[in-house]
C-alpha cells in the first residue's frame, strides 16, 4: 500500500507552497486508495510554539487535507534518533565535530577554492582529520560538538548507489554533495536528515513527495537508508511555488498564509484551484 507524508515545521502558519506540498502527497497516496499522514518536524524547538501545531491542523482540515492516524512528533521520537547514531557510529562511518560556525567560516574564507555545494560552501573537514588523541582529548574534556556523516566512509560502504524520482527519472547518488552534514546537533541530538529517514522507514512511507529544493538531501539519505538497512522509497521532487519575484515562498509571506486568505473572504475551493497543476 502506499503511504505518503506531510511533514511541515510548527514554527509558523500555513502559506500556499506548505498548501501544495500537502495536496501533493495526499492525491499521490489516495490516487491508489494508500494512506497520507501527518508528521511535525519539531526538533527546532526554539522556534516551535503550540499554536502553531492546532493551526496546521486547522488550515489543512479547512482546506480538506485530512490525514490518516495520529500525527507524529519527532521531539517523541528522540530515544529513536540517539539508537540510530549509535548504529552509524559503530560502523565508523560518523565523526564528533567540534568547530563552531565563526571558525568553519574562517576556515573556509582562509581556503584557496573552498569546496561548494549547491546551497552554499561545504565542511571543509577540520575535525575529520583530527588526530585521534586530541579528538579524545577533546571528548575527554567535555568539549561540545556535533555528530558529522563522513561521506567518503559512508560512500565506501554502501557503494554506488541511486533513486527513482517520479519527475527526474533514475538518478545517482554523488555521496560528496553535500559533504560532510551534520547528523546531530550540540543542542538537538539530531537533524532533519537523520530525523527524516528515520521516520520515513519507521512509519513505511513508499512515496516520499517534497519540494525540489530538497533534491540535494536525497543523496544524504539514500546514504542513510542503505548503511541502516532502511527501504528506499520512491521519491516526487515536485515544483516550488514562488512569489513574484521568483522566491521560494516562506512564512515571511503572512499574506499567502492559509490564515490570511481565509480571512480575506477566498474559500477553501478558491485556494485549492490556485494550486492546481
Amino acid at each position: 500500500m502506499i503511504r505518503t507524508r506531510f511533514a511541515p515545521s510548527p514554527t509558523g502558519r500555513l502559506h500556499l507552497g506548505h498548501a501544495y506540498a500537502a495536496k501533493v502527497a495526499r492525491d499521490v497516496a489516495k490516487a491508489e486508495g494508500g494512506e497520507f499522514l501527518l508528521r511535525f518536524e519539531d526538533i527546532d524547538t526554539t522556534r516551535v510554539r503550540e499554536e502553531f501545531y492546532q493551526g496546521i491542523e486547522e488550515d489543512l482540515r479547512w482546506l480538506g487535507l485530512d490525514w490518516d492516524g495520529v500525527p507524529l512528533r519527532q521531539t517523541q521520537r528522540l530515544v529513536a534518533y540517539e539508537g540510530t547514531l549509535r548504529a552509524l557510529e559503530v560502523q565508523g562511518v560518523i565523526y564528533p565535530c567540534f568547530c563552531t560556525r565563526k571558525e568553519i567560516e574562517g576556515e573556509i574564507a582562509r581556503m584557496a577554492g573552498a569546496p561548494h555545494g549547491p546551497e552554499g560552501p561545504l565542511y571543509p573537514g577540520t575535525c575529520k582529520r583530527l588526530p585521534a588523541a586530541e579528538r579524545t582529548a577533546k571528548l575527554a574534556g567535555g568539549l561540545p560538538f556535533s555528530w558529522r556523516l563522513d561521506a567518503t566512509a559512508a560512500a565506501t560502504t554502501t557503494g554506488p548507489l541511486t533513486f527513482t524520482d517520479l519527475r527526474h527519472g533514475t538518478l545517482t547518488v554523488d555521496p560528496d554533495l553535500l559533504g560532510d552534514v551534520i547528523l546531530a546537533r550540540k543542542d538537538i541530538g539530531t537533524s532533519y536528515h537523520l530525523a527524516v529517514t528515520v521516520d520515513d522507514a519507521f512509519q513505511s512511507i513508499t512515496h516520499v513527495t517534497r519540494g525540489e529544493d530538497l533534491l540535494a538531501s536525497t543523496h544524504v539519505h539514500r546514504l542513510l537508508q542503505t548503511l541502516l538497512g532502511f527501504p528506499e522509497p520512491v521519491y516526487l521532487h515536485h515544483r516550488v511555488l514562488v512569489d513574484e519575484h521568483g522566491k521560494r515562498l516562506a512564512k515571511r509571506h503572512d499574506s499567502l498564509s492559509i490564515r490570511s486568505l481565509r480571512g480575506d473572504g477566498i474559500s477553501a475551493e478558491g485556494v485549492m484551484l490556485r494550486l492546481a497543476d
